[in-house]
């Protein structure tokens, strides 16, 4: 075991239709080819997570996959990751087809450099 804390509390997910719509109202948006990422600043220690897996994606085995990969990386990288925003991470079509590494990567890449909107923007 490695110490660290390897959990998803409630306090770290975004878990209400309000929240979701809050951070679509004003996000910025970045994209790979299988998940775009929604982001805003959340006024919080920690950032918060949510997983928006539509019908179009997948059955629901795909679906749940893909929420289930997407919640490890997070739970990996969260002490890693910039605090004091709240995430969506919407998957596209093909993702269910990933692997851990391969959804590691394309995450990696769209989280790393989080930057807050610009006031206005």
């Amino acid at each position: 075991m490695t110490g660290r804390d390897l959990s998803l509390p409630k306090t770290v997910r975004l878990r209400t239709r309000p929240q979701y719509l809050a951070v679509q109202g004003d996000a910025k948006r970045r994209r790979s080819r299988h998940f775009t990422l929604l982001w805003r600043p959340n006024g919080l220690r920690q950032s918060r997570l949510g997983i928006t897996v539509t019908r179009r994606v997948a059955g629901a085995v795909g679906r749940n996959r893909v929420k289930r990969l997407v919640r490890e990386f997070f739970r990996h990288t969260r002490a890693e990751l910039p605090s004091g925003f709240d995430l969506i991470v919407v998957a596209a079509p093909g993702a269910p087809a990933l692997s851990l590494a391969q959804v590691r990567q394309e995450l990696w890449e769209l989280c790393r450099n989080l930057t807050p909107p610009a006031p206005g923007a």
